[in-house]
């Protein structure tokens, strides 16, 4: 693979997919800001934010500029990487909010699940590419199951729930485009139930199975595993039409709204950018799925379709779980919404995503 400055191409851009995610970081950005204004004069959120925003430019500009057959080469490699990754975070990653899913080098975290739903995108994709549209044979649809539970497998023991349904949904999902035999969906909820089952009895952590059942009954614990759900209804509800205003939030300034930054960012901009600041954000991730669905519509080949299908799903379904639980219509897993969320592997990995679905526009 070669990359320079004076080779970048901008034929067969798609702009509008590019300044959607930036202007939803952007806003993202001014929430994080909000937080950290409740935190003191450190700005310790917003400043780290910035730095990873910087490197996620830059790989988001050197993933679009990449040949889309670079990604096709390298995706059992990449299968391979995210698997070790995995494993070795058991052994050496850090513990954070009970789940050890991290490294820490020279003072910065990044996350490993996060690698996997990128490699899981790329492998599926060239799997589907090799199988020559012959979709119906219940050996593929085993095959497909059993790489993505693989991962899916050692993201559970972390524990890191979310992240485990993402990469399950991603599969799930793209089984679903290829229109599969209803049999095999069968099979395939089966199978799901059979994980779920194990995971709860084995996996599942004693605060991960109170979020659950707090989602089924959200009265039994109040003031425990129900209150970050309750603060975060009461803070989008808040928010009316237009808002409280950036950093006049009750809810998020007072500290009553838990994870502010990261997992109830919504909330804090319903809160205070109101109804219509939430109606933007929504409309920008409209946006940003049409312009991925179309360009996968355009796709001379059936890798670069179903890669870029199978990145729509990823942020589809971050959106659908994080904003779900926000407004207390899904348990509470620690999913980040891309990028609006603190972190700096979550903003990365999400303009990586974007970057390969702009090297799959310029190859169209």
């Amino acid at each position: 693979m070669h990359f320079s400055l004076s080779a970048i191409s901008w034929k067969k851009f798609d702009w509008v997919l590019a300044l959607t995610a930036l202007t939803l970081s952007c806003v993202g950005l001014s929430a994080i800001y909000s937080v950290d204004l409740s935190r003191g004069d450190t700005l310790n959120f917003s400043s780290t934010q910035i730095i990873a925003l910087g490197i996620a430019l830059f790989v988001f500009v050197v993933a679009s500029q990449v040949h889309i057959s670079f990604y096709e080469s390298t995706a059992r490699l990449s299968y391979l990487f995210a698997f070790l990754l995995l494993i070795a975070v058991l052994f050496f990653g850090v513990t954070v909010r009970g789940t050890t899913g991290w490294f820490r080098v020279f003072g910065f975290s990044f996350q490993p699940a996060e690698i996997a739903k990128v490699a899981l995108v790329i492998f599926l994709a060239w799997r589907i590419e090799r199988q020559a549209r012959r979709f119906e044979t219940w050996q593929f649809v085993l095959s497909m199951f059993v790489m993505t539970a693989v991962l899916a497998g050692l993201i559970m023991v972390q524990p890191d729930l979310g992240s485990a349904v993402i990469l399950l949904g991603i599969w799930f999902g793209l089984l679903a485009i290829l229109g599969t035999k209803r049999r095999y969906v069968v099979g395939v909820v089966g199978c799901i139930m059979l994980v779920a089952v194990f995971g709860w009895l084995f996996l599942f952590k004693d605060y991960q199975k109170d979020r659950i059942l707090t989602f089924i009954d959200p009265q039994r614990d109040p003031l425990g595993a129900g209150y970050n759900v309750t603060q975060s209804i009461i803070a989008i509800g808040s928010g009316n039409v237009v808002g409280r205003g950036l950093g006049f939030g009750s809810q998020s300034q007072l500290h009553f709204l838990p994870e502010a930054q990261t997992d109830f960012i919504f909330s804090v901009i319903g809160e205070e950018l109101g109804f219509i600041g939430v109606a933007i954000v929504l409309g920008l991730y409209m946006l940003l799925l049409f312009r991925l669905v179309k360009i996968a519509s355009v796709c001379r080949s059936d890798f670069s379709a179903y890669l870029v299908l199978g990145i729509t799903l990823v942020f589809l379904l971050h959106l659908i779980i994080n904003v779900g639980a926000s407004v207390g219509l899904l348990p509470v897993t620690g999913v980040t919404l891309p990028f609006l969320s603190y972190g700096g592997s979550s903003l990365i990995i999400s303009f990586l995503l974007i970057g390969i679905a702009e090297s799959a526009a310029r190859s169209s």
